[in-house]
C-alpha cells in the first residue's frame, strides 16, 4: 500500500535505543518482544491507499499494526518485528488492513490512531471503563494519555488528568474534567477532585505515583498499567490491594476486537486526535529530537 501519513510513538525511540530490557536484566537492551533485526524501517502508525489487487484497491485504509497469537494477544508489532510506515510504500496483510475511506479525519488524524489509541482502547476494555466512573488519567499530555482522556470522556467517565501546569490547558481541552499538576503534591489534589475515591487509575507511568495514588482507590477499583515512564519497579504494601479488592491489570497493545472498536471510532469520527506537528519523511531525524523534548501534546505526524 501507499503510506499517505504515519506517526511517531516512544515505542519508535525506544526500539531505537534497545530500551525494553529482559525478564532477566531490565537493562539490557532489547526491543519490544526481543532481538530487533536490522535493517528495520520503523513506524507503527500508518494510513494509505491500497495499491494491490483486491476488494481494498483505491480504498483508504487505517493499518493494524500488531502481529497476533493465536489467542489474539499482541506478539509483535510493525516497525519493530517487520517494516513499518517511515516509507513510502508498506506491505501489510488484507486482514489488518480497515477501510476508512469514508471517515471524515484527514490521514494526518487518522495517523495519530492505532499505536497511542489502540493502546487506550486496549486499557479502557481490559478495564471494563463505563459511563459515571471516576477515573484518573497519568502522563496525561502524551500520545496514550490524550487517547486516553479522549476516549474515556467519549465514553462517559469522569476523567482527572495527572500532566504538568503548561500543558493543562491542551489536556482539558481534550476532554479532562480536572488537571492535576504532577509537580505539586498528588494526594490534596485528588481528595479535592475525587473525595469519594477513583474507580479506575489508567496508569502509562508507574513509579512513585503508584505509591501516592494508591490511597485514594475506592473498594472494587482497577489500576490499568500499559507504561513505566516513571519507572520500572516498585516498592508497596500488599495489603492495600488484597484488604480493598484492587485489580492490578497489566494491558499491552490491544487486541483484534479491540482495533476494530478503534476503527469505528474513526469512522463516525467520535474524537478528532489533536496534531503536535506534520514533518516530511526526509525530516524525520528533526521529528524524532522534537519529540523527545516531550514539549508537545498531541502525536507528531510524518508524510512521505
Amino acid at each position: 500500500m501507499r503510506v499517505t501519513a504515519a506517526a511517531m510513538n516512544n515505542t519508535d525511540i525506544w526500539t531505537r535505543e534497545g530500551a525494553y530490557g529482559t525478564s532477566e536484566d531490565p537493562a539490557a537492551k532489547s526491543g519490544w518482544r526481543g532481538p530487533v533485526e536490522f535493517p528495520r524501517i520503523q513506524g507503527g502508525d500508518i494510513v494509505g491507499v491500497v495499491e494491490s489487487d483486491g476488494p481494498l484497491t483505491g480504498r483508504r485504509v487505517l493499518v493494524d499494526p500488531a502481529f497476533y497469537d493465536a489467542h489474539g494477544h499482541p506478539v509483535g508489532l510493525l516497525g519493530s518485528e517487520a517494516d513499518g510506515g517511515f516509507a513510502e510504500r508498506v506491505v501489510v496483510a488484507a486482514d489488518r488492513a480497515h477501510d476508512v475511506t469514508e471517515s471524515p479525519l484527514s490521514d494526518e488524524e487518522l495517523a495519530c490512531l492505532p499505536v497511542a489509541y489502540g493502546t487506550a482502547m486496549g486499557m479502557l476494555e481490559r478495564g471494563g471503563i463505563a459511563s459515571g466512573e471516576t477515573v484518573l488519567v497519568t502522563g496525561a499530555s502524551g500520545g496514550v494519555g490524550v487517547a486516553l482522556v479522549q476516549l474515556a470522556t467519549a465514553r462517559g467517565a469522569r476523567v482527572i488528568a495527572l500532566t504538568t501546569a503548561a500543558k493543562s490547558d491542551r489536556v482539558a481541552e481534550a476532554g479532562a474534567a480536572v488537571t492535576v499538576d504532577r509537580n505539586e503534591p498528588i494526594g490534596p489534589a485528588l481528595h479535592a477532585a475525587a473525595p469519594d475515591g477513583l474507580t479506575a487509575v489508567l496508569d502509562v507511568v508507574a513509579g512513585p505515583t503508584l505509591l501516592d495514588v494508591l490511597p485514594h482507590l475506592r473498594d472494587g477499583a482497577r489500576w490499568v498499567v500499559a507504561g513505566a515512564l516513571g519507572g520500572h519497579t516498585v516498592s508497596l504494601d500488599v495489603r492495600r490491594l488484597y484488604l480493598h479488592n484492587i485489580a492490578i491489570i497489566g494491558s499491552s497493545m490491544h487486541t483484534p476486537r479491540h482495533f476494530d472498536l478503534l476503527a469505528e471510532e474513526a469512522r463516525r469520527a467520535t474524537i478528532r486526535p489533536p496534531i503536535a506537528a506534520t514533518y516530511d519523511l526526509a525530516d524525520i531525524h528533526a521529528a524524532q529530537r522534537a519529540f523527545v523534548t516531550r514539549r508537545h501534546v498531541g502525536k507528531i505526524v510524518i508524510r512521505p
